[in-house]
């Protein structure tokens, strides 16, 4: 896996996420305190707010033994023009490729943070601004949420999962919940595809309104999807929910809010919901809404795993860091 990039986890075979995941177990329990990063230097690139993820990323590369800088795009670092042939008279003083090429020299890998617009859904889908660093950088690109994909969120799953169930398939539910404002499908996209691949049982429950985005339903092979919230807990053994825009009201928020916000009101998790499951642990990348998107019941109870989940971004990002640049 040295010197390649990390975009998405269906890039990988199924071993090669064993191994971060084994590697990721072995830094979470103290066996491996080893420093790969040492002499180093590792850019994290953010074009959007970020807690966990930078926090989580800073503490990694520092206990890995690197240097770390984190760049904010338009606070204090230049803004940065994606189309190609452009005339640059906008308000972006740098070219993405210039950029690219540039950080390369200095840094051994460049992680990105890039949210989706929301208003062209085609733009969204090419996945942009990720895909340009990939294109123009020298060094390992390193993917820390995209328009498509938080991958790294998506191995902090599975290592959860893990701990709490073991090596065994389990019946994953990924239930889309209400929210006051849309938002990207990039952690609900990475779930799933990294789940299928790890051999999970996973259905998706969303209204029909609000489907996760064609380029994901054409790699997720196996994957059910069902609209019926009432019953979609029975037998689910993860609850793992999470609110997404609708493709289908892209440039069109007012009227997504009022749906959202309105009709699909009740669809939030709470302890009624729970306890139609088969025991479930509850799943969440946070930050969440509270007795919005889940009741204070279920986020303060033992089957609660969001914390956990929070604390493996930290050592599944340590693993990768070390497989790719250490």
């Amino acid at each position: 896996m040295k010197g390649r990039s990390f975009i998405h986890t269906g890039e990988f075979k199924r071993e090669e996420l064993e191994k971060l995941l084994a590697a990721a177990r072995a830094f979470k329990s103290g066996a491996r305190r080893d420093r790969p990063l040492d002499g180093r230097q590792i850019a994290l690139l953010f074009f959007n707010s970020s807690l966990r993820t930078r926090t989580s990323f800073e503490v990694g590369i520092r206990q890995l033994g690197g240097g770390v800088s984190t760049l904010e795009i338009g606070a204090g670092v230049w803004n940065l023009e994606l189309a190609e042939g452009t005339r640059m008279e906008g308000k972006a003083a740098e070219h993405i490729k210039d950029a690219a090429r540039y950080l390369s020299r200095v840094y051994q890998a460049i992680c990105v943070r890039a949210f989706p617009g929301l208003d062209n859904y085609d733009e969204d889908m090419r996945d942009s601004i990720l895909r340009a660093f990939e294109k123009h950088s020298k060094v390992p690109v390193i993917n820390m949420e995209s328009s498509l994909y938080h991958p790294c969120q998506g191995m902090a799953d599975m290592l959860t999962i893990r701990e709490r169930f073991g090596d065994k398939p389990v019946r994953v539910l990924h239930a889309w919940t209400t929210h006051p404002k849309a938002l990207p499908t990039s952690v609900s996209n990475s779930l799933v595809l990294a789940a299928l691949q790890m051999g999970h049982e996973v259905t998706v429950c969303h209204p029909p309104e609000f489907p996760l985005p064609d380029p994901i339903l054409k790699q997720a092979r196996g994957l059910k999807v069902v609209n019926d919230f009432a019953r979609a807990a029975k037998g689910a053994q993860v609850v793992y929910s999470k609110s997404w825009g609708s493709p289908a009201f892209y440039g069109r928020r007012d009227e997504e809010t009022k749906l959202r916000c309105e009709q699909y009101r009740d669809w939030r998790i709470d302890e009624s919901f729970m306890s139609a499951t088969a025991d479930a642990i509850y799943m969440h990348c946070m930050p969440l809404r509270r007795n919005v998107e889940v009741t204070d019941g279920v986020l303060d109870s033992a089957r609660c795993a969001i914390y956990d989940q929070a604390e493996n971004r930290l050592h599944v990002q340590k693993a990768i860091l070390t497989e790719l640049v250490g």
